[in-house]
């Protein structure tokens, strides 16, 4: 299940994005907002961040006018590795290597027809595992250097 959010600045890509999953059958649930009207895009990165870390989703895409904003406000969340992606190149590493389970896009930024690229891509493509693994370990063990 994918936990998809925006703020108003990535309304319009939430939207059209919920047809994609359908037609890729990929499940859903939709955490707003609900219309172009300004919102404050925490309020929505929290209550899709939120059932990440808790299990209730497995992934999320959120979207804002750049995709900063929702993946700094989802890092927040324990267990959530929220990545920025601008490019396939970018979701495939963030995937392969990092195992990133939020994808956050910038609707004022990325065109739609790379958007929908980057967010199939994300969703299809496995964590590789291995060293990256431990690294990935590492991202939620804080320790002194």
């Amino acid at each position: 299940m994918i936990a998809l959010a925006s703020d108003h600045a990535g309304y319009d890509y939430k939207e059209r994005i919920k047809p994609l999953l359908d037609e890729l059958k990929v499940p859903y649930k939709d955490f707003g907002t609900t219309s172009r009207d300004s919102t404050d895009y925490p309020d929505w990165a929290h209550a899709a961040a939120t059932s990440v870390s808790n299990g209730e989703c497995d992934r999320g895409i959120l979207i804002c006018g750049t995709g900063i904003g929702m993946s700094i406000t989802a890092n927040k969340h324990k267990g959530v590795r929220a990545a920025v992606c601008e490019s396939v190149t970018a979701a495939r590493l963030a995937r392969q290597h990092n195992n990133a389970n939020v994808l956050t896009i910038g609707e004022r930024i990325t065109c739609w027809e790379s958007a929908v690229d980057i967010i199939k891509t994300f969703l299809f493509t496995p964590f590789e595992g291995g060293r990256h693994g431990r690294r990935v370990e590492k991202i939620h063990t804080l320790t002194s250097l």
